[in-house]
């Protein structure tokens, strides 16, 4: 029997292991069992080239749970380790096996592993590792190395037999949670679900068919609990794969989604730098938080993150699958990605195939991408406001949609307008409404005046319409309840109203004594057609986008006041004759209010006991 201590730079370097090497215990298991596909992939290496000579049989990497001995077991039937690889690799903490390996055989195989410390991250949740190996090299003994979670280590040969390493932990009593077969399963299926590797967990029930025609029987049988799949999607080529297979797999990365994604991007590179992935654009909903955080890192199928921020642009992150790269940077516990020009070099690249691909589905399919804007609209701004270069793509097939359903470029839309929504500026007026059942009347008002209205009800909107008045200089966004109907598009034209200085005067009083209750209210009036609204509600356009804009940040609405304009048409029937000709007091207050509160009611915002007054009222007309 061999003694030793482990070479370390410090004694404390397992505390340092066992607090700081990992931000999550539970990464040990992905750990381990990346070095038992290491350990195989080298193993399949040897055989091509020709070095393995002999069988490589059933490589399937096991993973063993014994409750009574709290111990956890990985065990492959790789390439193993001789003494001499023992003392090399596990008791000098730092070197990499796979990086030696790689600089031997350049260019063969993918090797996982890349740092040397991912075999000590056992020590995290066990007091007790033992390592029990056999090479694959003829001759050699078994091997066995034990450590207690301290530099003192033993090494003695064994009669293992079977090519391959047994990693046994015996875990303590704080990590006993993975003792417990669902906890392992669960972080299998987390880790492990891609691996190139089968890992197999356990046993679980099938039922198979049996014989033929009326002869056909089916008989439960005890199966291999293989977790994951060897050959994903994105590992496959594009060619090789129709719709079906992409909708599976999704379903596969997302098994509790319904939906099937709109459609989807197949990436595949190999220089300046290696990339594979499959992105899927979900069905957004409108919605967009909720969406965020669906794409998964892999470095050569081992799973390392959804938080891809650093490689994947803010907005890109409502993509939903997989991108899989050997040459991203993480840092030693694969859990951070830092800082590289090749960083920045694969966001640019995924960057442009999104855009590409958008830009075909309009050229290609302008009445399917159409369909689709629902979904791709929220998507598309998002990007626009947030990446230059993705704006700079975008202007050509970022829709803008109209009350009627129809659906123009900006280019398009902006010839659609010109002649009658340019005001006295020389500005395009675009107007808009968030939605086109609150803003019926006002939007068949504009409509009856030959404008055309566009719906805005992306929830990033707001910042949108600012965004293309800061990039096309002359076009100004203005909501149909912003003003009356005659001013929303400013003209020269001057209309009079029937009503002289005095009796403009009465008017005002009346409607300013009715609105007092409600806050924030201010009474203008205003000569309009006698065919508008007698009294109509607007809401100030730069007060009520700051207050969305706020709250689109997370600032709440409270900053800004719930202002709103009464604006009274001085040249409509019921102001001009009926209002005026009603004795003061009682009466007229009450044919005020009530034509206020008609105005409130058109705009949703009579509520509460004003609206139970207000239906009580006009029962009472019926009488």
């Amino acid at each position: 029997m061999q003694k030793g201590n482990i070479s370390v730079q410090t004694e404390n370097i397992f505390p340092i292991i066992k607090k700081f090497l990992y931000s999550d215990h539970e990464i040990f298991l992905r750990e381990l069992i990346s070095n038992a596909v290491d350990a195989t992939t080298k193993l399949k290496s040897l055989a091509s080239r020709g070095d393995f000579k002999g069988e490589l049989g059933d490589l399937t990497i096991e993973v063993i749970v014994d409750e009574k001995k709290k111990t956890l077991t990985i065990r492959d039937k790789g390439i193993g380790m001789t003494e001499e690889e023992v003392g090399k690799y596990l008791n000098q903490i730092a070197i990499s096996s796979a990086q030696e390996f790689l600089e031997k055989y350049q260019s063969e195989h993918n090797i996982i592993g890349k740092f040397g410390l991912g075999f000590y991250s056992a020590f995290m949740v066990a007091d007790k590792v033992e390592a029990i190996t056999k090479s694959w090299k003829e001759g050699e003994p078994g091997v066995t190395w034990v450590c207690e979670g301290n530099p003192e280590y033993q090494v003695k040969t064994n009669k293992k037999t079977q090519r391959g390493t047994d990693i046994v932990l015996h875990i303590n009593d704080e990590n006993k949670e993975f003792l417990e077969n669902h906890r392992i399963e669960q972080l299998l299926t987390k880790y492990c679900k891609f691996l190139p590797v089968p890992i197999k967990f356990g046993t679980k029930k099938e039922t198979i068919e049996e014989g033929e025609g009326e002869k056909k029987k089916e008989k439960e049988i005890t199966a291999d609990n293989i977790i994951n799949n060897t050959a994903p999607a994105w590992k496959k080529q594009p060619n090789d794969l129709n719709d079906q297979d992409y909708k599976d797999f999704y379903q596969e990365l997302y098994p509790f989604t319904f939906e099937s994604p709109l459609f989807w991007i197949h990436l595949n590179i190999d220089y300046p730098f290696n990339l594979t992935g499959i992105l899927y654009f979900p069905k957004l909903h409108n919605a967009l938080e909720v969406q965020k955080n669906k794409i998964h890192l892999y470095s050569n199928q081992v799973y390392v993150t959804d938080e891809v921020k650093e490689i994947v642009p803010e907005f890109l992150t409502l993509l939903h699958g997989v991108i899989d790269s050997p040459d991203i940077p993480l840092n030693v516990s694969r859990s951070y990605l830092q800082s590289d020009s090749n960083v920045k070099k694969i966001t640019g690249y995924i960057t442009k195939k999104v855009a590409d691909k958008l830009h075909d589905l309009f050229k290609n399919d302008r009445k399917g991408y159409e369909e689709k804007w629902q979904d791709l609209g929220v998507f598309v701004k998002y990007g626009m406001l947030s990446d230059e270069k993705f704006h700079e793509r975008a202007v050509d097939f970022v829709l803008l949609k109209n009350s009627d359903g129809e659906c123009y470029t900006i280019e398009d839309y902006k010839k659609k307008i010109e002649p009658n929504q340019t005001d006295k500026h020389k500005r395009l007026i675009m107007l808009y409404t968030h939605s086109p059942v609150e803003h019926h009347s006002l939007v068949e008002a504009a409509k009856g005046r030959g404008y055309d209205v566009l719906v805005m009800d992306n929830v990033i909107d707001t910042h949108f319409a600012q965004h293309l008045e800061y990039k096309l200089q002359n076009v100004t966004f203005v909501r149909v309840d912003s003003d009356t109907v005659d001013n929303l598009v400013q003209k020269d034209e001057k209309t009079e109203s029937v009503l002289s200085e005095k009796e403009q005067e009465t008017v005002k009083a009346v409607f300013e004594s009715v609105a007092k209750k409600a806050a924030g209210a201010t009474v203008q009036l205003k000569p309009m057609s006698p065919d508008d609204q007698p009294v109509q509600i607007t809401k100030p356009e730069f007060i009520r986008r700051m207050k969305e804009m706020q709250a689109f940040s997370g600032g709440g609405m409270g900053t800004f006041d719930d202002m709103y304009n009464v604006v009274v048409n001085t040249n409509h029937p019921y102001i001009a004759e009926k209002l005026l000709k009603l004795p003061e007091g009682d009466e007229r207050n009450h044919f005020s209010k009530h034509l206020l509160d008609l105005a409130l009611l058109n705009q949703g915002m009579l509520k509460g006991a004003d609206l139970t007054a207000f239906v009580k009222k006009s029962l009472e007309f019926l009488k």
